[in-house]
């Protein structure tokens, strides 16, 4: 283990409540749809496309420039820059121009005084198409050849050999649902004129940073012209990572054109039809493996539907591929991933960003191989575990932290993992209709970006000459708490109270060239950047008060109990205004980039990520075979999220991320129909969890242990990896089914999400 930093405590933060959880519970916490409009502000909507692939040979907007209120109608021509809001390959249109590409592209944009006005006037436009064949399957679009990029291979040994040679063998196949963010803020942005062309944009994004490039690109100003703010966003969980920047470009360039101010705040139906979901996969995968259910030859084959531009959908593959091995040494493996270009909106990052697919995949593989062979899964599960000799991973990482047996081994024991199975076989050997299942699930998710130049970030820390102190840094507030763990990290630093530091709006112009809020990684870069400013501040403070008291800049010490300097004792305020008063800069930038990482996407080698998160969850579900539902009963959670820097915040985050998992392998069916039109694109046609999905007991306990590597305070990200747990469930319904039929030695042909149609087509299986 890396030596401790002295000046980073031995034991957890405290658990503090949201910094802005009494605004939330009173309402009063404000939002882009709640700042203030000022006159003439406009309000837009799209015109969308009635096709999902077509020539678009002709366009009369007469009708909605006519409709009362219309103040402008734009469309591609309109662009005075580049018409792209694509992060990687700029093939993202703001508007259509000459084709469109999915169901739903926006192809005008219309502005009116009122929202309403604009939302009835974008529905009046005549758009005459030269329909063309759409691919809207993966099947589809493997059979036309179309991929966004070329198809991927991740390999170690000779998978083959070892199938051929292994003394039991079998294949499968899972099909994997899509899943919509349904964030409780809709996309929205709010932009304003400044003077000589500037513009300021408030917007619901995880990445201003890049909305400020985007913005710049289509209206061809500087980037130092644009500046993007975000206070917080009610939700996004990776919609409003890529997907922001449309609503945002589309308020921008009506600013650029009226000199007004103009607002966009996306219909629901409008927002789920538009914006990228979750990617959906086919995976199919062969096996080859000894009696006791040890892998030998793995081939794992991920077809990903990826949606008709690329978007982000190349690292979120690649994750998939990463994330294949899960908790598990594949001696031989192969692993292919085909990134398939369809005629449906874009798929874009979803939390777990394709690492949720991959896992679920080889946990498929061991629930399989446990079939077979009459086993209880998790024994197939621990004898397959990352142990001595057996610590590279299929991108040749070598695993140096791997805590997941011993998390397995006691939740297994608090969870009575073996006692509860037992009753269950007992249960379901006496109940015909109504049957159990458990499973025990693990979980290892690598933290770091995988595209390593995005591995940094920056703050800006002030301390006032009263002793407030104030915070910003390039990390976004979407509910998960960031902004009070930088609270509390600065806090730490000065010995003060996490209340006497305000965190302030994201914004470009205080901390530049940002990345994304998103791979779990917003506390560990955003909190080292604060920390590395505030300690700069500290360092100056501690050497003039060194002076001034006459002692060594080391024996100057920031307690809770104020500021020590030799014999003198003083509070931090009075410290602070002592140092403005000697002309001490009491302000500093902070900058940190994560270490160690390197990856060559090329040959798909190297060490992508920093540090490995861990987990495991027990779920006991039960099902009626009747109509297909199921209840999820009780859950046991045993997390790593190294030494807490909150820990209130940590299980709230482990809840939510295990329910919203489990949504989407149960309740959330995302559906395309043969003409590319979205099925489920509202509240009434989409099922989210609710209170009554959430299982009637869960208990959550923390791992107890720090980091190995130097992240800040031992922590360990906590964002992605608790959605994953949730395989678990999926897992017991597939255990449940099974038990229908215990001297078949088969799994279900069950795929996510298990909704009751799916689990009653499994049992059909079975019955067969």
């Amino acid at each position: 283990m890396a030596e401790s930093n002295p000046l980073w405590p031995e034991a957890a933060m405290p658990a503090l409540p949201h910094d802005s959880a009494h605004l939330h519970v009173a309402g009063l916490a404000r939002y882009v749809d709640d700042e203030p409009e000022l006159p003439g502000t406009l309000h837009l909507a799209f015109g969308l496309s009635s096709e999902a692939r077509a020539r678009i040979v002709g366009l009369d907007l007469d009708a909605v420039r006519a409709f009362p209120g219309v103040v402008a109608v734009y469309t591609a021509a309109d662009t005075p820059g580049e018409n792209n809001v694509g992060p990687i390959a700029h093939d993202d249109r703001v508007l259509a121009d000459g084709e469109v590409v999915s169901h739903g592209q926006p192809v005008y944009l219309v502005a009116a005084e009122t929202r309403a006005s604009a939302r009835k006037a974008a529905r009046l436009g005549r758009v005459t198409y030269e329909p063309l064949e759409p691919a809207i399957t993966v099947e589809q679009a493997r059979a036309a050849g179309q991929r966004i990029e070329a198809d991927q291979r991740m390999a170690r040994g000779d998978a083959e050999a070892a199938l051929v040679a292994a003394e039991h063998r079998l294949a499968g196949s899972l099909r994997i649902g899509a899943q919509d963010h349904f964030y409780l803020e809709g996309q929205v942005a709010h932009a304003r004129p400044g003077e000589d062309g500037q513009i300021h944009v408030v917007s619901s994004s995880q990445h201003p940073s890049e909305v400020q490039h985007l913005v710049a690109h289509l209206l061809g100003r500087p980037s130092a012209d644009v500046t993007v703010e975000v206070r917080r966003m009610g939700g996004a969980f990776g919609g409003k990572e890529s997907q922001a920047a449309l609503f945002a470009a589309a308020a921008a360039l009506v600013v650029h054109h009226t000199g007004r101010p103009a607002k966009f705040r996306c219909d629901r139906d409008d927002d789920m039809i538009v914006t990228g979901k979750r990617h959906d996969f086919e995976v199919d995968y062969e096996v080859g493996h000894d009696a006791e259910g040890r892998l030998g030859g793995v081939k794992l084959r991920f077809g990903g539907r990826c949606g008709a531009t690329m978007d982000l959908s190349p690292g979120i593959n690649d994750r998939t591929m990463f994330h294949a091995d899960n908790c598990y040494f594949l001696p031989e493996v192969e692993i292919l991933s085909e990134r398939l270009k369809t005629n449906t909106v874009s798929a874009t990052a979803f939390r777990g960003f394709g690492g949720p697919q991959g896992m679920l995949a080889i946990e498929r593989v061991c629930d399989h191989v446990a079939a077979r062979l009459g086993l209880d899964p998790l024994d197939v599960r621990i004898r397959n575990l990352y142990g001595p000799g057996r610590e590279l991973t299929p991108y040749g990482m070598t695993i140096e932290d791997n805590i997941a047996p011993q998390i397995i081994a006691q939740l297994r024991e608090t969870a009575r993992y073996d006692a509860r199975r037992e009753s269950i076989a007992a249960f379901n050997a006496g109940s015909p209709v109504l049957k159990k299942g458990i499973a025990l699930t693990p979980v290892k998710f690598g933290i770091s970006f995988t595209t390593t130049h995005l591995n940094q970030a920056g703050a800006l820390v002030h301390v006032y000459a009263d002793g407030s102190i104030q915070a910003n840094h390039g990390g976004t507030e979407m509910g998960q708490g960031l902004h009070i763990k930088i609270a509390q990290i600065v806090a730490d630093v000065f010995g003060v109270s996490a209340d006497t530091v305000r965190i302030t709006a994201t914004r470009t112009d205080k901390v530049p060239n940002t990345s994304a809020t998103a791979a779990s990684s917003g506390a560990d870069l955003n909190g080292m950047a604060a920390w590395h400013a505030a300690m700069a501040i500290r360092t100056r403070m501690a050497d003039f008060l060194a002076g001034v008291f006459g002692c060594a800049a080391d024996d100057v010490r920031f307690t809770p109990g104020g500021v020590i300097a030799g014999e003198a004792q003083l509070s931090f305020a009075e410290a602070a205004r002592k140092a403005w008063l000697g002309r001490i800069s009491l302000s500093s930038t902070g900058f940190y980039a994560t270490p160690e990482i390197e990856y060559d996407r090329a040959s798909h080698r190297g060490r992508p990520f920093y540090y490995f998160a861990y987990g495991a969850a027990v779920s006991e579900v039960v099902l009626d075979t009747l109509t297909g539902e199921h209840k999820v009963l009780a859950v046991d959670i045993l997390h790593d999220v190294g030494r807490s820097l909150n820990p209130a915040i940590d299980r709230g985050q482990i809840e939510g991320g295990f329910v919203q998992g489990q949504g989407w392998l149960t309740t959330e069916v995302v559906e395309w129909d043969a003409k590319g039109r979205l099925l489920n694109h509202s509240p009434a046609t989409y099922k989210v969890p609710t209170a009554s999905d959430r299982p009637k007991r869960m208990r959550i306990d923390l791992w107890d242990g720090a980091n190995d590597k130097p992240t800040i305070h031992r922590s360990k990200a906590v964002g992605e990896p608790p959605l994953m747990l949730a395989n678990s469930v999926f897992c017991a319904i597939s255990a449940a089914i099974a038990a229908t039929a215990p001297e078949v030695r088969e799994l279900p042909q069950l795929d996510a999400p298990a909704t009751p149609e799916a689990v009653l087509r499994a049992l059909a299986g079975m019955r067969a």
